[in-house]
């Protein structure tokens, strides 16, 4: 089935445009050396073949690049759960939206937990131009089914593109049966405090047709939390809080944006656990049918925060660096003095990694534990309401 031609410059590949992209990735020396440093052990020719033998997107992510995020779970993490799939229908195309911790793992490991759960497919995946720095990223990312997010447009274009990234995501989930993944906001929440962006929404809603209501009901959402017990960026996220606190207007080169992508890749993570919550439709079915678009916009954005909050996995790290930023010991019931020591013995290494001229150890320090805090005092705010 070819997708309409409108989508053409945003959406991922179609299975009959793959054998060609395919020979264009393999005989990219760039691709070749990213591909050798990560599948060490297998001759190139024969990833190559492995390769050209996929005929579609999913074959491409089943064959090739589940296998990898398996071996990367085992040698990086301290293991990974999806939970709450029997809240959601395995059969029905869904858009996962979910808080944001990392460029490439939080997609990926959610596809994994789709396919060990025998949801039998995987994610589409939003994915924003800033981070397709080479040909062969931007190439290999339309292979493994992510479409593209223009954040680099004029504000009318940026109108533009919204509108038909809308209609895509309605596209993939209406006519080609695709799940899709979207974050809550635009980029990571560096400090941890996961908040849904109403402009994701609106751009939601421009797609489909009805009310607005509808149309976020068309594309079936459904919230996800992600928690690791450790991000591997930690320290990349405070050096980067320094930088926009010491330099005007700093922004992130090309090259942080790599770094943050191979150390997220690569990092250690420790325990993992994503979890759902169930579809929005029944809520948002709820809602009065006059409610004015900016409060049914923030009432959505409210209750999707709800639900990621209150699904959170809490480590001992994150209620020892809840109580080390107040200087209380309020949660010191979820966790030991052995834990709590390993937790600042673990922010110490953080720290040294830091590569800044003069670091401000103290500022640097504050933010970590503000990052591995946050998602205690929202956790707690949830079950409070």
């Amino acid at each position: 089935m070819r997708t309409p031609e409108e989508f053409d410059e945003i959406r991922p590949y179609d299975p009959e445009e793959l054998p060609g992209v395919i020979e264009e990735l393999v005989a990219d020396p760039e691709f070749r050396a990213a591909a050798e440093q990560v599948l060490k052990g297998i001759p190139y020719e024969k990833a190559c073949d492995m390769l050209r033998s996929c005929h579609t997107n999913l074959e491409v992510q089943v064959k090739m690049f589940y296998p990898l995020l398996k071996e990367l779970l085992a040698k990086c993490s301290d293991g990974f759960t999806l939970e709450g799939t029997e809240q959601v229908d395995k059969h029905t195309p869904h858009t996962y939206i979910t808080n944001h911790r990392d460029i490439v793992t939080d997609s990926a490991f959610l596809s994994v937990g789709l396919l060990d759960s025998g949801f039998g497919n995987t994610v589409e995946i939003a994915i924003g131009d800033n981070l397709l720095i080479r040909p062969w990223i931007r190439k290999l990312v339309r292979v493994d089914k992510a479409f593209i997010v223009q954040r680099s447009a004029g504000l009318r274009q940026m109108l533009a593109s919204s509108a038909r990234m809308s209609r895509y995501m309605h596209y993939a989930v209406a006519v080609k049966h695709e799940n899709i993944w979207i974050a809550q906001r635009e980029g990571r929440a560096k400090d941890s405090d996961d908040r849904t962006q109403d402009a994701i929404l609106k751009m939601m809603a421009m797609g489909g047709e009805g009310s607005v209501v509808e149309r976020l009901m068309q594309l079936d959402l459904v919230p996800v939390a992600l928690s690791y017990e450790y991000d591997p960026c930690d320290y990349l996220k405070a050096q980067e809080f320094q930088q926009k606190r010491d330099i005007e207007g700093f922004k992130k080169s090309p090259a942080d944006d790599l770094l943050n992508m191979q150390t997220g890749i690569f990092g250690r993570k420790g325990r993992i656990c994503f979890r759902m919550a169930g579809s929005l439709n029944g809520w948002l079915d709820t809602l009065p049918a006059d409610l004015p678009k900016t409060e049914l916009f923030a009432a959505v954005a409210r209750h999707i925060d709800r639900e990621i909050h209150r699904n959170y996995e809490l480590y001992p790290g994150n209620y020892a660096a809840a109580d080390l930023l107040r200087g209380t010991a309020d949660f010191a019931a979820h966790y030991t003095a052995e834990e709590k020591a390993r937790f600042e013995d673990y922010l110490q290494g953080q720290l040294r990694k830091v590569t800044l001229p003069r670091p401000d150890t103290d500022f640097l320090r504050e933010r970590l534990l503000t990052m591995y805090a946050n998602p205690v005092f929202n956790h707690e705010a949830a079950l409070r309401e």
